[in-house]
């Protein structure tokens, strides 16, 4: 009999056809799109456009140690260091298109979608400008208030109308609505097995040590609208759902001692010691604001509601918003503390960061951090100055544990 696959098995496999099939539809004449990591690429997919997330890529790169030189060659270039270095990578990838971390082939459009930040708008822009091809951005409009506003829903559904209207027009052929339904029938389960793996880790022991949910993540970016996509997810959650059964924590050797919220993007250029000195104290992430990133829900041929559904991205929503869901995840998965990643390339994310530790110590009592970093710039990290901040944690995190236990 066949040894069955885990999901880390799997999920090495899809990683690697994924960026082998982007190859393999550029060699055969197909249509390839640069996309943003959170947009409606149902769309794409339905037209048979091969997607590819320019985000994804640099952290590969940026994991693989490889992403200095498209740094350096997107700011000689003139771009500032001050900008977002997924920006910076992919801008200098665009110039050179070699990496021996993985490659991306050109694309023949790029598709913006600009609930994650602004900053996409012009990076998408400056990509169709210079590469010559097609520029299709679905606008979503900032939530000032819990909900967003009919008329920004009907602006926004006129958008992914007029968005299928373009696809029309680069492919020459009529829209597949048919083709739609089943992607989005399929983005939807994918999402729904990505958070039920993702929601396991509040079990105590979580099963699930967070920087894997880092790892995973990668494929509901990249195949949220696959049933490879959707079964890798499924599996995940059995897996853990077993091991939670038995009560196995996240780890092989060392004991779950704290549990923590990590807010933010990784720093995926410094993976390993990030990962290594929150395991060397016992802290584990068991969640962050990431499950319910991809977690988008809609009626399978509702426009509308899809349109709802990606407007609903939590840093496309006010602040209250945001530290409620903190506040509730804290509650659901019996937080001990947050570790706040103030990322030199987020400035949207980092904005309302002390106003979140704040209202985090204010209402609930938990103690947190913020550490400086990037996400693929590998000079903005002090490893030194991040352990310190861990320690502080690691204690405040102990005071508050003995005067609940009266110690």
């Amino acid at each position: 009999m066949t040894e069955k696959k885990t999901s880390k098995q799997m999920l090495n496999e899809l990683v690697a056809q994924h960026y082998a099939d982007a190859g393999k539809a550029k060699a055969e004449g197909k249509l390839v799109a640069w996309a943003t990591s959170i947009c409606p690429q149902e769309l794409l997919e339905a037209m048979d456009i091969y997607v590819v997330y320019p985000e994804n890529h640099a952290a590969a790169v940026a994991a693989r140690k490889q992403s200095m030189d498209f740094l350096e060659r997107s700011e000689s270039c003139g771009y500032s260091i001050d900008i977002c270095s997924y920006a910076r990578v992919n801008l200098g990838y665009k110039d050179i298109m070699e990496s021996d971390a993985c490659n991306i082939p050109a694309p023949d459009l790029v598709f913006c979608c600009n609930n994650i930040c602004t900053t996409v708008a012009k990076w998408y822009e400056n990509l169709a400008t210079e590469l010559d091809i097609p520029f299709i951005l679905f606008d979503t409009p900032f939530n000032h208030r819990y909900e967003a506003a009919d008329h920004t829903i009907a602006y926004m559904r006129g958008q992914l109308e007029h968005v299928i209207g373009q696809l029309e027009e680069i492919t020459g052929k009529e829209f597949d609505y048919d083709k739609l339904s089943e992607v989005m029938r399929i983005s939807n389960e994918t999402a729904y097995w990505w958070r039920k793996a993702c929601f396991t880790a509040r079990a105590n022991p979580s099963p699930l040590n967070g920087f894997d949910m880092f790892n995973y993540m990668a494929l509901v970016v990249c195949i949220r609208g696959k049933k490879e996509g959707r079964d890798l997810f499924r599996l995940w959650y059995e897996e853990l759902e077993e091991r939670a059964k038995k009560g196995l924590g996240p780890w092989k050797e060392g004991e779950e001692k704290y549990r923590i919220i990590w807010d933010g993007i990784a720093c995926w250029v410094h993976l390993s010691p990030t990962y290594k000195i929150l395991k060397k104290y016992g802290v584990n992430v068991v969640t962050s604001l990431y499950p319910d990133a991809w977690t988008i829900f809609y009626e399978t041929n509702d426009i509308e509601g899809m349109a709802r559904a990606y407007s609903y991205y939590h840093a496309n929503r006010c602040v209250d918003y945001v530290s409620d869901t903190m506040l509730g995840l804290a509650a659901d998965f019996n937080i001990d503390g947050v570790v706040f990643h103030s990322n030199r390339s987020c400035k949207l994310m980092d904005f309302t960061v002390y106003e979140q530790q704040r209202r985090l110590e204010e209402k609930a009592g938990i103690p947190s951090v913020v550490f400086d970093g990037d996400m693929c710039d590998p000079r903005v990290l002090s490893q030194a100055q991040y352990e310190t901040r861990i320690q502080a944690l690691v204690e405040m995190m102990e005071r508050r544990k003995a005067a609940k236990e009266g110690r």
